[in-house]
Parts: structure tokens; sequence; C-alpha cells
């Protein structure tokens, strides 16, 4: 019996060597599908997700963050770290209001490429009061606006790529039915108060040099690397950057240069496109523009 603890012990501490070799993609293909195992269980068993907020306490944990209903909100999704943020305006600049554990998303890291594929997207999306499904078969949900026009300059095919409640996904992010309506509250009051739409930012990690290092070289680290510029220009202003697609990359501009903080994706270079509202506003007028 000695003899078979020892034999298990050495594999599993030849293992972990092997695995501190993988190279990144592989590890955390590894630890992602550990992670939606884990969470799976959880919600099957009723439990919620480690990191969950206290969703009975809304209006307290707005109120300790100086926050209202009705404030236009922003949302951003990291999928290596199964985490959703909502931020909201205050005083003219986005705060970070709650951080949401994701249950489930499908795929790998990397963008979806066409239909069928299990892909979740990643990438700029901006979502509209018509995006939202009330009636979902997963108890509430709202499209992401894939494809984008970035999606499609690069051909790509899919539709229906949802935020939902429940825990199950085929290329959504599935976030439990009581996270959900919670955000369902957020989204659906900043839209009575007057947003037209908000700015989604999809990205397949925490956007830092390090993450990116680790990818060098992968099949994805140019379209990254894009990806980092309008997330930084996001952390630097926090107001989001307006986006545009030239020559088939991602494009931004800065939020504190633009008429409208929560305008959908171009198909035109931002620079351009906002040249002449720019031209035409006061000195000043745009930097706390809200929409």
């Amino acid at each position: 019996m000695r003899l078979v603890s020892v034999i298990l012990l050495a594999l599993v501490v030849v293992g972990a060597a092997a695995f501190a070799f993988l190279p990144a993609p592989m590890r955390d293909g590894y630890v992602i599908a550990l992670q939606r195992h884990y969470n799976v269980w959880l919600a099957s068993t009723g439990q919620p997700m480690p990191g969950t907020p206290d969703l009975a306490r809304l209006e307290g944990r707005l109120r300790e963050k100086g926050l209202a209903l009705g404030s236009p909100i922003l949302m951003r999704i990291f999928k290596r770290d199964f985490e959703l943020e909502i931020w909201m305006l205050k005083n003219g600049r986005y705060e970070l209001f709650a951080t949401y554990p994701i249950c489930k998303w499908s795929g790998r890291l990397g963008p979806k490429l066409a239909t069928g594929d299990r892909q979740a997207p990643e990438g700029f999306y901006s979502v509209d009061r018509g995006a939202l499904n009330p009636n979902s078969r997963w108890h509430r949900s709202f499209n992401l606006g894939f494809p984008n026009p970035y999606d499609r300059s690069h051909n790509r095919s899919g539709s229906y790529l949802m935020v939902h409640g429940g825990c199950g996904s085929i290329g959504c992010y599935a976030m439990t039915n009581p996270v959900i309506d919670e955000i369902w509250t957020l989204l659906n009051r900043a839209f009575d108060g007057g947003q037209k739409r908000f700015q989604a930012q999809v990205f397949p990690f925490r956007m830092t040099e390090a993450n990116l290092a680790r990818y060098n070289g992968a099949q994805w680290s140019e379209f990254w690397t894009d990806l980092k510029i309008g997330h930084d220009l996001f952390e630097k202003d926090r107001l989001p950057p307006a986006v545009g697609v030239c020559n088939k990359r991602y494009t931004f501009v800065s939020g504190l240069k633009t008429s409208d903080i929560t305008g959908p994706v171009s198909a035109e270079c931002p620079a351009v496109k906002n040249t002449a509202a720019l031209s035409q506003a006061p000195p000043g007028s745009l930097r706390n523009a809200v929409p």
C-alpha cells in the first residue's frame, strides 16, 4: 500500500513538472476546462459561483460607491479569468461597480470565426435595447452584436451570441439566473435613463504586458495586441473609446475626443468619423459627453 502511495505521489510530481513546461495556451486550456467543470457542478447543486456579489444588497452596494440605478453602464469580459465587470458613469468618468463570475463560456481563447465553431466572441461590441430578450430559453439574455464590422471584414459568421442566465454555452457567456437578473436590472435602468447603447469589451485575459508576453507568437497575438490599445485607452480615460475598423484592424480614438462615447463600432476609421464633430464642438465640450 505504501508503495502504491509513493508511485501515485511520484506521478503527481512528474505531472506537475511536465505541466509547468507546457506552452501557455495548452496550460490555460487545461485550467479553463477544470474551471468549467467545477462551475457547472456548483450550478447543478444550486450554489453561487465564488466571488458573486451580495445580490440581495444591490441598492446598498450602489450607495456605498456613490452610484445610482439609471446611470450609463459599460461592460468588460475577461474569458481566461471567468469574470464580467459592470462599470457605471459617475462625475463624467466610469467607475467599476461589480465583478461577476462567469459560470461558463465555450471554446478556447481567441475570436469567434464561423457558425458552429462554439467559440465565444472577443472584441468590441455595442448593445442597445433591441438586443434584449426577456423570454430567453436561458431565463434572460442579450445579444452582443456579433458579427460587428470588424468581424464582417474578416468574413466571420455566427448569430445569437449572447450573455444569458443558466450555466450552459455553445458560444455564449452564461452567468446563472440570479446574476443575469441583477445585470438585467442595471442595463434596463440605464436604458430607461436615456443611454442608447452600452459598449461591451470582450478580452481573452487581463490585458497586461506579462499576459501578452506569455502569448507572444501565438495565433492571435497581433489581434490581442490591437485589443489592448482599446483596453488601455479605457483604463487611462475611464471613458469608452470610439471604435472603428481600418484595413481590417481595430482602431480607437480616446473617449475624451469623441462626441458619442457609446457609439457603435464603425466600419470607418474613427479618426475620420469624428473629425467633423470635433471641429464644430466648443473646446472641452466633449470631455464629459454622455449619451
